[in-house]
């Protein structure tokens, strides 16, 4: 099995003791510190400590760095939750291309630093909720998906964004394993890729992400279940067909399309009424929340699914 159920979870699996017994809460690095250290010639608002909340922001606990960076789903770079931490530490993110393809009116492989030139990063603190009953909240630093979009200009056809991860064996050894169907493949409808809670992902906690949380680039939905948040992109594609994303493929009546955090639907092996937080409260024990629909963004998502029934549409 792939996947464990939330209480198959040992508190000593969810993170190695060098991370519990550090209780110290993350303070975001000040604005210029982080401007510093993303590419050349990006604009970054990047977050002064004490900062005023913003638009999006959850005011919940963060998690603290060092779990966020050693607790992940990436399974290019192995299935065990502290495996990409530990082994993707080599990985190449530089130089870092990106194929425009499809229905775009400028379709082109990109250099990743012209590709985003410009284009003005935000610190943003959203909750991150995953199928297999564990929670996070990260401060990501990114830009709305949207603000690209607008740039390459798809044509009035295109439906759908489809986004691919690096296939690189000699890098990302886990695709070696014969886990999932390679490489991975995610998709969002166009309004989906268009909201304003949609990021592309340069860096979290104030710094650049470090290889095994996606680097250098990757999706964020908050809305929706972690598997959506497709790390590593190589390529966007522009479709009037809606994409078939890795998970659906390997598991349609586990996955599907949507992906929207619905506690109201059970996963065919375990509920997702409720949530374990890592908020680094773990002498304690982890503290369990109770799942929001729309992992409690529905005041700016749930327009879109109007009309839908999001038991069928999971």
């Amino acid at each position: 099995m792939l996947i464990k159920k939330p209480s198959d979870i040992q508190s000593s699996e969810i993170t190695p003791e060098s991370v519990y017994r550090n209780r110290r809460q993350f303070i975001l690095a000040a604005s210029g510190a982080a401007a510093g250290l993303l590419a050349p010639g990006l604009a970054s608002s990047a977050p002064q400590a004490g900062r005023k909340k913003g638009p999006y922001d959850t005011d919940e606990t963060m998690t603290p760095e060092k779990d966020a960076t050693s607790y992940n789903n990436f399974y290019e770079f192995g299935t065990d939750k502290d495996e990409p931490g530990m082994t993707a530490g080599g990985f190449k993110t530089k130089p870092w291309t990106v194929a425009v393809e499809g229905l775009v009116k400028k379709p082109q492989t990109y250099n990743l630093e012209d590709l985003i030139k410009g284009i003005t990063i935000e610190d943003r603190i959203y909750r991150m909720r995953c199928v297999e009953g564990w929670s996070m909240v990260i401060p990501w630093m990114g830009f709305p998906l949207a603000d690209l979009i607008k740039r390459l200009e798809p044509t009035p056809q295109a439906k759908f964004v489809e986004f691919t991860t690096l296939y690189d064996p000699k890098q990302m050894w886990g695709q070696t394993r014969g886990v999932l169907r390679w490489p991975y493949v995610e998709g969002l409808r166009m309004d989906e890729a268009t909201n304003p809670l949609t990021l592309f992902v340069i860096g979290l906690y104030g710094k650049p992400s470090p290889p095994q949380n996606g680097a250098p680039l990757r999706l964020i939905t908050p809305w929706k279940y972690g598997f959506k948040g497709i790390k590593s992109i190589v390529k966007i594609r522009f479709t009037d067909k809606q994409p078939k994303g890795t998970w659906e493929v390997t598991t349609p009546h586990e996955y599907g399309f949507y992906a929207n955090v619905n506690p109201n639907v059970d996963h065919p092996r375990w509920s997702q009424a409720k949530e374990a937080r890592l908020d680094g409260s773990f002498f304690g024990g982890l503290k369990t929340h109770k799942t929001l629909m729309f992992n409690g963004y529905g005041q700016y998502v749930e327009q879109m699914y109007a009309g839908m029934d999001l038991r069928k549409n999971y």
